[in-house]
């Protein structure tokens, strides 16, 4: 489910196994065919599963990575994998949890393609009142912290459901999750992380420091018009994709340029915006150090790494 360009099915692929991408975005679903992988571009529900059954389309494994908070009708596209699966089938989920976005005041992981953001409680209500059960959990660093959640059909399913499940579900509840005050006082959390960086940006500029970004992603958008972040702060964000390249962040209407920029340029300051790799990118950029520039971070607190 939302199989992308086919990245991840391209090696399913390679081990002779019969595969099917849901892909709805055109570009991408062509990008998949291009390597050869079948691809439906569709969104996918209850009533496209009966019709791939139909077509005996069941299946052994049905992968769902990042999408299930931008589905609107989460419990028909929840109910398709009961729909779809073998008797035996497993379906896997991989989603960013929301005890991560609130301790760490990932507010800016926040906007409009999200429907939703889950707790593992509510994931597993939401499974279990549409035939689905959990039977493992396991915790990822990627998106800032992120779910993988195993589930079999209540009916049919044979897998033991293991300790992982009751642990996670036992730490959200101490953590205080089904409360509505562990999510009060989050909007003054974000109005310090906005404050700091635009009080560190302003000063930088009044001493005369150049400064950049780095990474055009998504996150960046709800950080920087949250903050009305403009040129006049940042001159440029550097991304490596070329798809971007060229364009504007938008809303801020930063310029895009490609990560040759920042030799180029040599800002004093580059602020990294997809925090979640930022080890990843300080070490594809060290070169920055030749002219002393120094990368910054500004979630959950800021950062300075020199």
């Amino acid at each position: 489910m939302a199989s992308n360009d086919g990245y991840l099915l391209q090696y399913i692929k390679q081990r002779n196994i019969p595969c099917l991408g849901i892909e709805p975005t055109a570009s991408t679903a062509s990008a998949a065919r291009q390597k050869g992988i079948e691809t439906l571009e569709e969104f996918f529900g209850i009533n496209m599963a009966e019709r791939l059954i139909k077509e005996g389309k069941q299946a052994d494994l049905m992968i769902a990575n990042n999408v299930l908070a931008h589905v609107p009708d989460i419990n028909d596209f929840v109910k398709g994998f009961v729909n779809l699966l073998k008797p035996q089938g497993i379906a896997t989920f991989e989603f960013p949890h929301l005890m991560h976005l609130i301790d760490q005041k990932q507010f800016d992981t926040i906007y409009h393609e999200h429907f939703s953001y889950l707790s593992f409680s509510t994931v597993n209500q939401i499974f279990k009142v549409n035939g689905l059960t959990v039977f493992d959990v396991e915790e990822l660093e990627t998106h800032g912290g992120s779910l993988r959640v195993f589930a079999q059909r209540s009916d049919t399913g044979t897998y033991p459901i293991r300790q992982s499940v009751s642990k996670l579900l036992d730490r959200e509840t101490e953590a205080g999750m089904r409360n509505a005050s562990y999510y009060q006082g989050f909007q003054e959390k974000a109005n310090k992380v906005k404050n700091d960086l635009l009080i560190f940006l302003i000063n930088a500029r009044n001493q005369g420091k150049t400064i950049a970004a780095y990474g055009a992603a998504a996150k960046g958008n709800t950080l920087f018009n949250y903050a009305g972040i403009k040129p006049d702060l940042i001159n440029f964000v550097c991304d490596a994709s070329p798809s971007k390249q060229g364009k504007f962040l938008p809303g801020s209407r930063i310029p895009i340029l490609p990560p040759e920029a920042l030799r180029e340029n040599k800002p004093d300051i580059i602020l990294i915006i997809p925090w979640n790799i930022a080890t990843e990118i300080i070490q594809q950029h060290a070169y920055v150090r030749e002219w002393d520039g120094i990368f910054i971070i500004a979630v959950p607190e800021l950062q300075i790494i020199r």
